[in-house]
């Protein structure tokens, strides 16, 4: 079956809100087996929405519009559709009851427009909104099937999951079981991974393999189909392997994981403490670890060193090493990481300098970033970048690369 993904709303159109929830349409119907070919947006706007309408439902089983069912004039869906489909509007009881001991508990006078959010299509499948006011519905209609969610996502999420899955499971029969695993790379982009992956991805059937690149990470959707779950995984195992093989130095982590989180993860699992001495990301490192919950136990802290006066004074790095080999250097990024450590007397110091831009600093180029990692004890290493980007996006990258050498150097203790 084919969806197309409707969403209604002006605020959208004018850049005030991002459609977030065509995403997370799209990725809960992929898991169901059900294609998504259009997503369409379109403004508080009857014509117009009968206009989209009009094409959507000669090239989609499914239609699925979000917003547009609140209490104000411009929430104009539900009149629309119904007038498009020649069916009438009825209140739903067990929504209007809700509606109204809402206004009972938030101690709120309920005015009249708000017992249009309870209004339905006649004998409709009511999804029921846990998290608001107006319900959800699905109706049937000359074999395309229409679906109404609100337009807030802490609504429309919920309710997608408890309620318009099961209802879709029944009307496709389909009861297969659609599996995922995602795979997340760094240090190697989309078109040298697809390159190396080819023969992989020319043979590829059940599993399919998805390409996608993120702000933060390359990623392998591996999607199987089976009877069951156990049978899908043990579908996307081998192909993992395979993969793996080849590209398996790129990866740090599967499904949810970032490498924030996995940094945190082999950091606090294993008992490990960390301090970080940084220049040009100047707190951007220490930042990305601090997203991360239950980091305290191994995130010491850490200092921003931004000059060569302050990497002097207070990490007590050697001003002939900075007069010889300059602050932009494999040296100068080795001598922060092994100094931070013994200052803050923790098992690893990481340290960062470099080029951010937008000109050269101490004689190299923009884009040059020294990545220095010192595990107590042990001699540093250190790794270098030549990065591509603006000023604040080498910055970041360049903090991202930090936690991605963290990551293989944890990986191997």
């Amino acid at each position: 079956m084919k969806a197309e993904i409707i969403a209604v709303g002006s605020e959208l159109l004018l850049g005030q809100i991002t459609n977030t929830n065509a995403k997370f349409i799209s990725s809960k119907l992929a898991g169901i087996g059900i294609d998504v070919y259009y997503q369409t947006v379109v403004g508080d706007n009857p014509a117009r929405l009968d206009e989209v309408i009009d094409i959507a439902r000669k090239r989609a089983d499914i239609l699925i519009f979000t917003g547009g069912l609140g209490p104000t004039k411009d929430d104009m869906t539900k009149e629309t559709i119904s007038k498009h489909i020649d069916t009438t509007l009825v209140s739903d009881k067990e929504a209007l009851r809700y509606i109204q001991q809402y206004f009972e508990r938030s101690g709120r006078v309920m005015t009249d427009n708000n017992k249009k959010q309870a209004l339905v299509f006649k004998g409709a499948t009511v999804l029921a909104n846990r998290k608001g006011m107006a319900p959800g519905m699905a109706v049937e209609h000359e074999g395309v099937r229409y679906i109404l969610l609100p337009g807030p996502p802490h609504e429309m999420e919920p309710m997608f999951r408890d309620e318009v899955i099961p209802y879709l499971l029944g009307a496709t029969g389909n009861k297969d079981v659609i599996t995922s695993r995602v795979l997340k790379f760094y240090g190697i982009g989309e078109a040298e991974l697809e390159f190396r992956i080819q023969s992989i991805l020319e043979k590829q059937t059940n599993p399919t393999i998805a390409p996608l690149a993120t702000a933060d990470a390359v990623t392998l959707r591996l999607t199987a189909k089976g009877r069951s779950a156990d049978e899908a995984l043990q579908l996307i195992t081998p192909v993992e392997a395979e993969i793996r093989a080849v590209v398996g130095e790129f990866i740090f982590g599967i499904d949810d994981e970032t490498l924030s989180s996995k940094a945190a993860k082999l950091l606090i699992q294993n008992g490990w403490t960390i301090a970080a001495a940084e220049s040009l990301t100047a707190g951007l490192f220490m930042a990305e670890l601090a997203n991360e919950p239950g980091i305290g136990s191994s995130l010491a802290g850490g200092m921003v060193v931004y000059n060569e006066q302050m990497k002097i004074a207070q990490l007590d790095i050697d001003h002939t090493l900075l007069d010889e080999f300059g602050i932009v250097s494999e040296e100068c990024a080795a001598a922060l990481a092994v100094n931070i450590q013994r200052k803050f007397g923790t098992d690893i110091g990481v340290g960062l300098t470099g080029a951010a831009g937008p000109s050269p600093h101490d004689g190299e180029p923009v884009g040059t970033v020294w990545i220095g990692i010192c595990f107590k004890e042990e001699e540093p290493v250190t790794y270098k970048l030549l990065l591509s980007g603006s000023r604040n996006a080498n910055r970041l990258r360049a903090a991202r690369f930090a936690l991605y050498y963290l990551i293989q150097q944890l990986d191997e203790k």
